[in-house]
């Protein structure tokens, strides 16, 4: 684990247990937040309207017996037990199941994929190629193209949930935490002061989002850590007090004779008991920045045990308790004693605050993610800790997110129909986790179908059962979460869908090598000082937007470089393996490619250290390149290969030591270590080279490459002092005649009105606008 930059980097050794300890009491903040803050709703959702607390007590018995068997059933024992080990390199969350998925098996949809993506040190499988035999399930999903956009479909139904519940957590929340002031206010004053102080709450939540959570994380864990401690305390009191008898309820039979007395309503009441699970996915999504061991250690020692105290404790109190004059009190401040009830009331508040932070949070690393995979329109993505990697604030998302939490705590008003709302997103999540966790099961772990198979039809039917009692209150409130989810489905697969599109059109309208060659020799072009830095997104050939842009304008800069930035599935890049250089065309041409890669959960630098390392990268790659062709070894590959362009590309590995240009350019001799990219498909791929290149060298053909080598070096170090110019396209995309009306209601309409409100490609390159060139590019799909 590693603890500064916040990354669960598995390493080969097992944590300390003090370290342990350490990261299970730091989880309480950050992922138990949510699912600590749950009895404040499960029983006031639940006995809402569908079912009546009775003398018998067969109601309140009933859902403590589904509450106990739920938690320990999807927490405990789906999450905890296994969903916690299918990591992504110490990464959890719906995307880290598609990226393993679709390293394991061929059904990426993202273009531009590359045979070097797969020797990144992230990149790793269960079992080498060689040694796995394809099932006929991985043979039958590769084959069918239908069934890959199906998988990417099922992954953003989960992320539009997500974004969902990032939506719903917080209202329902911070107004069940304030609705305990309903015991210390007239019925007629209630409605005047439970809202607007919710609504006051929620809008400072989010004014100090920009902060970011490290300012503040670190009271978090104690706070939820006070919250589990007053819980479980309250528990024990009222179980002692009240009835301590109530253990018995946890007998699965109690279930059994609750749904045969209560039928209909009974199953339509499982619509508030799911509530009790809300935040286990939290478990899973935040485990990049803890330990499997650390979150295993916090849920089953401390927020299990404390979680099942308050839910008997409520219990107790409410077998002994059946004069409510509604069903709306049947919640957790009524079992609270009133000498304690402010400090509480307190606790309370400050611990959903702690619990909404962390969805808030999780909403913008999912948008972020959805970005790295071209399903979100591009936002801007703010780094909010130098320290802590992976805290992040997007401001447009922060403050769209704060209306619609204000406009569903003003517009619903109680704690109903928020919970039949924020039910279905929590439970649509979960079942798209336990289908991606079959097929990792299957796929990446090469264990038997019939196991994966057994694992669905187990968790998936207990999840299903509640997702239909969630589904029946569509009219109830459940309708929001389908609203939300149906509307960023459009976007983010209009997006896509045209991002595919327009890259093919790319790859189809790329010009060739020759081309560019044959530029030089042109009456009236001519080579400008500085370096052209050449946006695009194809990874071979040259873009169609430089051949628009020399056509307009005859001029191109002394050294350009084709620059490339993509995605791999994997969450993150190391620094030391981000860069791929190569040549495009002859050492004299002064044309060189970089193949910029990020994982999903990357956050991408800014532009003055991207021009740094990339003008250190190409020197150190000119220096290498020198290397190899003084050898024998490369005079053969060169003599073989038809056009430079083909040769393999080069992943330079940079230490954090500062390189100097200049001095390599003075200086005679140097020393480089890296890494070089084979293009062979046997043998090793990657080999640790060390050269030395020394101005006495007794070789005619080695006296002209260090010639060549410091002339080219000259080039960059002289083109970098006149500047850098960042030559991105513009896009206006249309229909081609003869679309479908479909088609040009998501390119014409839905694309361009995204392209139009949303940050430009400039802006999430994070280029600067006095060294911006634009190329106006019309794509016709």
């Amino acid at each position: 684990m590693d603890l500064e930059f916040g990354r669960g980097v598995r390493s080969t050794q097992k944590d300390s247990w003090k370290t342990t300890m350490l990261l299970a009491y730091q989880s309480l903040g950050v992922v138990y937040g949510d699912l600590s803050i749950s009895p404040l709703y499960v029983f006031k959702s639940t006995f809402a309207e569908d079912i009546q607390h009775s003398e018998t007590n067969e109601e309140i018995f009933g859902v403590l017996s589904f509450v106990f068997w739920t938690l320990t059933l999807i927490p405990l024992i789906k999450y905890v037990s296994i969903v916690l080990r299918a990591d992504d390199n110490g990464e959890g969350g719906t995307f880290a199941l598609y990226s393993l998925i679709c390293r394991h098996a061929n059904v990426s949809l993202l273009p531009s994929r590359q045979i070097a993506d797969e020797e990144l040190s992230t990149y790793k499988l269960e079992r080498p190629p060689e040694r796995t035999d394809k099932s006929h399930i991985k043979v039958w999903l590769e084959k069918h193209k239908k069934l890959h956009t199906a998988l990417l479909i099922m992954v953003l139904i989960g992320t539009c949930m997500v974004i969902g519940d990032g939506v719903l957590t917080p209202a329902i929340s911070v107004f069940s935490a304030v609705s305990g002031l309903e015991f210390s206010l007239s019925k007629d004053h209630r409605e005047y002061a439970v809202i607007p102080i919710t609504c006051v709450i929620l809008a400072f939540l989010f004014a100090l989002q920009h902060y970011g959570t490290h300012r503040v994380g670190f009271i978090f864990a104690p706070i939820v850590l006070a919250w589990l401690i007053c819980m479980s305390a309250l528990g024990l009191y009222n179980i002692i007090h009240w009835n301590p008898h109530v253990y018995q309820a946890l007998n699965p039979c109690y279930m059994f004779k609750f749904l045969k007395k209560t039928r209909k309503y009974g199953w339509m009441s499982l619509g508030g008991i799911l509530l009790c699970m809300t935040g286990s996915e939290a478990m899973f999504a935040d485990l990049g920045h803890f330990s499997y061991s650390a979150i295993q250690l916090a849920f089953t020692s401390l927020v299990y045990p404390a979680l099942i105290l308050a839910y008997m404790g409520q219990a107790a109190y409410l077998s002994k308790h059946h004069d409510f004059y509604s069903n709306s009190q049947v919640g957790f401040y009524i079992a609270v004693p009133d000498k304690v009830r402010w400090p509480v009331l307190v606790l309370a508040i400050l611990a959903s605050v702690v619990g909404s932070q962390a969805i808030i949070s999780g909403t913008f690393s999912i948008i972020n993610q959805s970005q790295s995979l071209s399903c979100f329109p591009r936002v801007k993505v703010v780094h909010t800790s130098e320290k802590i990697h992976g805290q992040i604030y997007i401001p447009e998302i922060n403050w769209l997110l704060m209306i619609l939490c204000i406009a569903v705590t003003v517009g619903f008003r109680d704690t109903k129909h928020m919970g039949n709302a924020s039910g279905l997103a929590v439970i649509t999540v979960m079942l798209v986790t336990t289908c991606l966790t079959s097929l990792v099961i299957m796929l990446c772990w090469q264990r038997p179908p019939v196991l994966a198979l057994c694992f669905l039809l187990f968790f998936g039917s207990v999840e299903a059962l509640y997702f239909s009692a969630s589904l029946i209150k569509f009219l109830e409130g459940a309708w929001l979460p389908i609203l939300l989810a149906f509307f960023l489905m459009a976007v983010m697969l209009v997006w896509h869908y045209t991002t595919i599109k327009k890259y093919e059109f790319d790859l189809h309208n790329k010009v060739t090598l020759e081309w560019l060659l044959a530029l030089g020799d042109k009456l009236g072009m001519v080579r400008v000082p500085g370096i052209g830095l050449v946006y695009t997104d194809l990874t071979s050939g040259v873009p169609a937007n430089f051949s628009r842009f020399v056509t307009n304008l005859p001029a191109f800069h002394q050294v350009l470089v084709f620059v490339c930035v993509k995605s791999v599935p994997v969450p993150y890049v190391f620094p030391a393996e981000r860069y791929l250089i190569g040549r495009v065309g002859p050492p004299g041409h002064r044309s060189y490619r970089c193949i910029v890669r990020y994982g999903y959960r990357d956050v991408h630098q800014d532009v003055d250290s991207f021009e740094t390392e990339l003008v250190e990268s190409l020197a150190i790659f000119i220096k290498l390149d020198a290397s190899y062709r003084c050898s024998d070894e490369s005079e053969q590959q060169a003599a073989t290969a038809p056009l430079p362009e083909e040769r393999g590309l080069t992943v330079i590995g940079r230490s954090h030591a500062s390189y100097d240009l200049q001095d390599s350019v003075q200086h005679s001799a140097a020393s480089v270590e890296m890494t070089r990219q084979s293009s062979g498909a046997d043998g090793d791929r990657a080999k640790q080279v060390r050269f030395f290149i020394d101005s006495n060298v007794t070789s005619p053909e080695a006296a002209a490459d260090s010639k060549q080598m410091a002339e080219e070096l000259e080039a960059l170090a002289a083109a970098r002092e006149a500047g850098s110019a960042f030559i991105l396209g513009h896009s206006h995309v249309q229909c081609k005649p003869g679309s479908s009306l479909l088609k040009r209601l998501a390119v014409d309409v839905g694309y361009n009105f995204l392209r139009r409100n949303c940050r430009g490609p400039d802006v999430a390159l994070r280029v600067p606008p006095a060294s911006l060139l634009e190329v106006g590019m019309v794509y016709v799909l």
